[in-house]
């Protein structure tokens, strides 16, 4: 299944070089099959967060591009968290996609030529409470059923590469059969 037009919008592109919390923002980034952001700390085939390459070095990059809703920013606003794009930490800001409920291996297409599958939910660190103190709280809550609701973003792989700056239009392209939810990346 395929939407017919950009069902979404490139807000922000961020990327940074070394591993900190929040990425500059930039005119645009490119994308490289396989690999990530192109100057982007998290790029490699293999696992690249500093956590995960430590437990796995071999393990398969499952985060090389990192989605976060410009619409969370707004959500937080009230609970006294200002947040703009990159400053948590991702690669693509967006706006008009519902990104957390993307089945898993959803194709993003970016702009003319690029496209990420969807590999899972963004967990977030406890680096997140230094950057501003009680965001965690609100970026994993608990509802009153009990329930646990992510907001951190998505994570992905880059099956076709490209240039993605923003205003650049973005697809989206449901896998076909069942629709398996989310996990943790």
């Amino acid at each position: 299944m395929t939407s017919d037009g950009p069902a979404g919008t490139v807000v922000s592109v961020s990327r940074d070089d070394e591993h900190r919390f929040s990425k500059p923002v930039v005119s645009s980034i490119r994308l490289l099959a396989g690999f990530g952001v192109e100057g982007d700390s998290h790029a490699g085939a293999t696992a690249q967060h500093l956590y995960l390459k430590k437990r796995n070095p071999s393990a398969p990059n499952l985060c090389q591009v990192h989605f976060i809703a410009a619409e969370l920013f707004g959500a937080l606003t009230p609970t006294g968290h200002i947040v703009a794009p990159g400053e948590l930490g991702e690669n693509v800001t967006t706006t008009g996609i519902d990104l957390m409920q993307l089945p898993l291996g959803t194709l993003l297409h970016l702009g003319a030529e690029a496209s990420v599958s969807i590999t899972g939910m963004r967990s977030p660190c406890s680096q997140i409470n230094g950057y501003q103190k009680g965001l965690m709280k609100q970026l994993i809550r608990t509802d009153a059923a009990g329930i646990v609701e992510r907001r951190g973003g998505i994570m992905g792989v880059v099956v076709t590469g490209g240039v993605v700056q923003p205003g650049d239009g973005i697809r989206v392209e449901l896998p076909a059969g069942e629709h398996l939810p989310l996990g943790v990346v």
